[in-house]
């Protein structure tokens, strides 16, 4: 009998265990990869697959890294959230910088002076004041005012590992003097910013900076004060502001406001990070910002996840109360002139694979994603006109969709120093248009890209001054505007441009013998091999044969820089929102392998190079206008590229995911995302349910199995002899 009470007892608790995880399982999801106090928090949740580099606005360049560093730092400029074509606004500034052009003689210039007549341009910057810095040790005072961590000795450090190890905090207030002293750090050889370069080319004085700096260091290791070098071309007026000298005219410099690597460095954040001892324990700038803007790194584990907190100091922009048309329609407008930012924190979890992240985006623990080639079909259907919509099982969850032309190119680049595919004359202009009609962008889009992307027509992306829509905008040495649309010249007639180039057929007509390119690229994977065999496809329709040359990155690299490689696959980003950052990729003095610039195809031509250097500084406007269509006209001849594709970046996000607009050039845009906390933990808990019937089909065959055992049991006992006394 002890034996069957205990299996007795297992039974009623198999059903009690039963019972109460049914309970539990309508109270919280049981794959919920958040703490149970976080279902109904004001917190967005995203994932990142790269460990960021650099967390130090002089050094980083990246956009994984712009997505969380666009959030602390603040330069003083940025770009309106909904306004297109994109629109530079103050961000800490009071206003758009005030720009006076100067002669030789420091004689003041109308404002649409020719480019030739401006000696300099003087950029004058006023800051808001009352903006505050987030709390950090950087800033802590004791009750004497003395900065409590700027002497720190090794006894200090013995039981700091991390920056909160710091007891005490500080904050104050933001001056014209810290965005001086970040430009000064642009210079700094220990800093080592990939756009000193650049800078130095324009901003006065910037480069004997770097040389000043490089010799103190020699004589004075640790920490050197850039407050005592002075910098001609950037001068501190008052405390709120401060002016920018640049040699020339350079209406760009007004966009690279607008980007971290001019936002704002307190002097006292670089003394406090350059202390022995510190960067052994990995606290360093590069590891642990410190910013004005809305949202402080909290935590910083690259191999489990990053969380943004609100700065408890921010200002409090509002939300715009404008937009372009459609934008209130969209909802877009329903939080205009409320305090930013909305959300409390945001919680980045390391997602290497995308699989992974996809199936928690469809569970809700992720509030938005993009669409991997895998899950597209899953996704996405494209209708016969080309018209996207969602499937209906993402519509069924309230799934919204957006999409933008990214400000990005892709190309396949001519070396122009190549004896075979390089040159002006007319053969090998011949040769590359064949080549450009018969390798099909389209199809590539459809194939590798599931129709996300746009054929590039020349250099410009789409939605940037410059760009032409429509007949007007086709390359028209590829494409035929019919029926309302560009269509791709005919293979036909690229085969007699073949032949005229002097290789019918694919034949050197002088040597006898199939014409032979190559194609160089770096690395690659499984999938590249599909990619490579579909452009040695393209170019079998002419007759061609087209050997990839697949080698490591440094020997690619080094075969761009020394103007060897024959044909190459590149791409461009744009860094602000103006034609010359796309075009000064075919300007002849930034050749690569002449010059070291990023001019990839070594493309020079006299005539674009001076359209170039009049259009590169001038305001945009009809006579610019005018400067860039013959530019491109030009590039299209003479084809140093195939124009390659803009790709298409398409977005998904959940129903209480609200303000979602693409927004490619602003780097702060996550202040102005609201969740919908309460919507969010319903849908978590409608699509996450636990499957609990195999335990209850386990407890019912259990209790079957025990019921019957208990039958057989006492059907024994029934039959059982009974024993009796001897006599």
């Amino acid at each position: 009998m002890a034996a069957f009470a205990i299996r007795t007892s297992w039974v009623g608790w198999t059903w009690i265990l039963c019972l109460a995880l049914l309970l539990s399982a309508c109270a919280e999801p049981w794959n919920n990869p958040y703490r149970a106090e976080e279902a109904r928090a004001n917190v967005l949740y995203s994932a990142f697959s790269e460990r960021p580099k650099h967390l130090d606005p002089a050094r980083s360049y990246s956009s994984n890294e712009y997505a969380f560093i666009g959030q602390i730092y603040e330069p003083p400029l940025s770009y309106h959230y909904l306004k297109r074509p994109y629109t530079l606004i103050p961000n800490t500034a009071e206003a758009l910088p005030r720009v006076t052009l100067l002669d030789a003689e420091g004689r003041p210039l109308p404002e649409d002076a020719p480019a030739e007549q401006v000696a300099e341009s003087v950029y004058e910057i006023r800051i808001r004041t009352g903006i505050r810095y987030q709390p950090h040790p950087a800033l802590a005072r004791d009750a004497e005012g003395r900065y409590r961590y700027h002497d720190l000795r090794p006894q200090d450090l013995a039981h700091v590992h991390t920056l909160a190890d710091f007891p005490e905090t500080g904050t104050r207030e933001l001056v014209a003097a810290d965005y001086v002293y970040q430009i000064k750090r642009l210079a700094d050889p220990r800093v080592h910013s990939p756009i000193f370069g650049l800078m130095a080319e324009y901003i006065i004085g910037l480069r004997d900076l770097s040389r000043a700096i490089d010799e103190a260091r020699k004589e004075q290791p640790g920490w050197v004060d850039l407050r005592r070098f002075p910098l001609a071309g950037v001068e501190v007026v008052g405390r709120y502001t401060y002016r920018i000298r640049v040699k020339g005219k350079y209406p760009q410099l007004k966009y690279w406001l607008a980007m971290p690597f001019f936002a704002p460095m307190p002097w006292e954040a670089d003394r406090f990070y350059s202390q022995p001892g510190l960067a052994e324990r990995n606290i360093t700038l590069d590891w642990y910002p410190i910013g004005t803007g809305p949202f402080m790194l909290a935590e910083n584990n690259p191999n489990l996840r990053m969380v943004l907190e609100r700065n408890p100091f921010y200002r409090g922009q509002v939300y715009p109360s404008e937009g372009e048309p459609g934008d209130a329609e969209a909802g877009l407008l329903e939080d205009a002139g409320r305090p930013l930012p909305f959300i409390d924190r945001a919680v980045y979890s390391l997602e290497r694979e995308s699989i992974p992240y996809w199936n928690k985006f469809l569970q809700g623990y992720y509030d938005a994603s993009g669409i991997s080639s895998e899950s597209f079909d899953q996704v996405v259907q494209i209708g016969s006109q080309g018209d996207i919509r969602l499937t209906e099982e993402m519509v069924a969850k309230g799934i919204h969709l957006s999409t933008a032309v990214a400000s990005s190119i892709f190309y396949l680049g001519f070396n122009m120093l190549d004896p075979v595919v390089g040159g002006l004359d007319e053969r090998r202009r011949k040769l590359r248009r064949a080549i450009a009609i018969a390798v099909d962008y389209e199809e590539y889009i459809a194939i590798f890209m599931n129709g996300r992307g746009v054929p590039a027509q020349g250099p410009i992306p789409p939605g940037m001054f410059g760009y032409r829509e429509g007949a007007e905008g086709i390359n028209p040495y590829v494409y035929r505007w019919e029926d309302g649309r560009a269509v791709r010249r005919s293979l036909e007639e690229a085969r007699r441009l073949l032949a005229e180039a002097g290789y019918p057929g694919g034949v050197d007509e002088e040597t006898g013998k199939p014409l032979t390119l190559y194609l160089d690229i770096a690395g690659g994977g499984p999938d590249d091999k599909a990619r490579m065999d579909w452009f040695r496809k393209q170019f079998a329709k002419l007759g061609i044969q087209l050997v990839i040359r697949n080698t490591l990155y440094n020997r690619f690299q080094e075969k761009m820089r020394q103007g060897t490689a024959q044909l190459f696959l590149w791409g461009w980003n744009a860094d602000y929102p103006d034609p010359e950052n796309f075009l000064f990729l075919l300007y002849g003095p930034n050749g690569k392998a002449k010059h070291g610039g990023e001019n990839a195809a070594n493309y020079e031509n006299p005539e674009f190079d001076a359209l170039f250097t009049r259009m590169k500084n001038m305001e945009d406007g009809p006579e610019r206008l005018a400067l860039i269509d013959r530019m491109v006209d030009i590039v299209r001849r003479d084809g140093p590229w195939l124009w390659g594709l803009h790709p298409k970046r398409f977005r998904l996000y959940h129903a209480w995911y609200r303000n979602a607009k693409p927004n490619l050039m602003a780097h702060d845009t996550l202040k102005y995302l609201r969740i919908d906390a309460d919507l969010r933990h319903e849908k978590r808990l409608a699509w996450n349910q636990p499957i609990v019937w195999p335990l209850f089909l386990v407890a019912a065959v259990s209790s079957a199995f025990l019921g019957m055992a208990w039958v057989a049991y006492r059907r024994r006992e029934r039959q059982a002899p009974k024993g009796g006394a001897a006599s």
